[in-house]
């Protein structure tokens, strides 16, 4: 990693759960990190391999999922980015850790909705300056440190929120026209 030396921009959220959550984007055109860390969760590691093409559009370079690896607390888990076409739910972002299923996928403009095994636990925020807000869903209970960690940590590599399909076909055609 020759070039993470380069660029470290900390962050830090204050959760409602969890008190202070550091968001870390290390690297820059060759490799890129996502740290996210803090006393009460377990630290998670999304990394965009060298060899990857770079989307400057995406906060870690790409949702290839040949091209990044994620680790929990030093464990590796499985990572899937949709591919982010027309639809919201293209957007999607997987992960699988210790027979857990996380999904963030966008459910408004600014918010991603995360899920574990398909239940809703809260909705983040992030426009890709490394804050991320989580919004818990009461209702869901107490979220676990490791949902916190991980919703953060894909909010903070991925951005969160989408537009509506209907918007984004108004502005390619309004594009469109002379």
């Amino acid at each position: 990693m020759t070039d993470t030396a380069s660029l470290a921009l900390p962050a830090s959220t204050e959760d409602d759960h969890y008190g202070e959550i550091s968001v870390e984007l290390l690297g820059e055109k060759r490799e890129k990190l996502v740290v996210v860390s803090g006393e009460r969760i377990p630290t998670v590691t999304i990394v965009r391999a060298p060899e990857a093409e770079v989307d400057d559009h995406i906060v870690i370079g790409t949702r290839d999922p040949r091209h990044l690896t994620i680790t929990v607390d030093g464990e590796g888990a499985t990572i899937t980015p949709g591919k982010g076409k027309l639809r919201r739910q293209t957007y999607r972002v997987d992960v699988r850790h210790a027979g857990t299923h996380y999904r963030l996928v966008p459910n408004s403009i600014p918010f991603s909705k995360l899920t574990r095994d398909g239940r809703h636990l809260g909705d983040f925020s992030s426009d890709g300056d490394r804050r991320v807000i989580a919004e818990w869903q009461e209702e869901a209970g107490m979220p676990e440190p490791l949902d916190a960690a991980i919703g953060y940590a894909l909010s903070a590599a991925f951005g969160t929120g989408g537009q509506p399909m209907w918007m984004m076909l108004v502005d390619a055609v309004s594009t469109a026209l002379p």
